[in-house]
């Protein structure tokens, strides 16, 4: 269990963003935290697909209390810094934003994102912003050292525009965030452009890219992340299991 403090982790955490890029894998559960946690990885991030998935949800099922109940188990399963997938706050406004985000950096987490995504769409940029200010207000009130990543969800929606990506990106930092992501971009002139342009610390999901973490550091990532992957892999390969069991009777060897 955890026992190294919690600002010292989040000091680490912001340590890692600053030169290098580095993996940061996302467990769903105590188990996937702590085996993570041996291999040797210096920090992890929640997944709000797997921990939904663990709970025999769809992903963005959860509510607020439940995701901040598992944040909270998470921090203390490791002496990892823990980054939060926030979603977009779970809240329909920048006000409710701000008070969930409070409640997220009481969890110990030493970082959260902010995606702009509306249901099946994207918030408008001035509104997205807000939201996005509103968190990192919240942030600095708390007087905590916590790392604050600013999401655009467009290429994940089926909206590849590069262009639009930066300009929302680079709104996102004005507005305080530390850290970038656009999950869903996967060819590497893309990611390197991203990296130019924004000129802050850039995450990239690894999932679907046929990418290696080298080649995303050679162009400056900064962050390295996978999503639901592992979690998708694990039920895979435990719905092949359970299905053999049924259909035959049989386990692999």
């Amino acid at each position: 269990m955890a026992v190294v403090p919690i600002a010292e982790r989040r000091a680490a955490f912001r340590a890692l963003h600053r030169s290098g890029c580095f993996v940061l894998p996302n467990p769903w559960d105590g188990g996937s935290a702590v085996r993570l946690a041996r291999l040797g990885f210096r920090a992890i991030a929640s997944t709000s697909a797997g921990a939904a998935w663990a709970l025999g949800r769809a992903d963005g099922e959860m509510t607020v209390a439940e995701v901040l109940n598992h944040l909270q188990f998470l921090v203390g399963m490791t002496d990892l810094p823990v980054n939060a997938d926030f979603e977009s706050g779970y809240a329909s406004n920048p006000e409710g934003v701000a008070t969930n985000v409070a409640r997220c950096i009481k969890t110990g987490v030493a970082g959260l994102s902010i995606e702009d995504r509306l249901g099946t769409g994207l918030y408008p940029l001035d509104e997205a912003v807000r939201r996005l200010r509103a968190a990192r207000e919240a942030i600095d009130r708390s007087g905590e050292d916590v790392l604050l990543v600013g999401r655009c969800e467009a290429f994940w929606l089926g909206q590849p525009d590069l262009e639009m990506t930066i300009a929302r990106l680079t709104a996102y930092s004005q507005a305080g965030a530390d850290c970038l992501y656009a999950p869903g971009i996967k060819d590497l002139t893309s990611i390197a452009r991203l990296v130019i342009a924004l000129n802050k610390p850039l995450n990239v999901n690894l999932s679907g890219t046929g990418l290696s973490v080298a080649e995303l550091a050679g162009v400056g990532v900064r962050r390295v992340s996978v999503g639901g992957a592992l979690a998708r892999a694990t039920w895979t390969a435990f719905e092949g299991f359970a299905g053999r069991l049924w259909a035959e009777g049989t386990l692999p060897a």
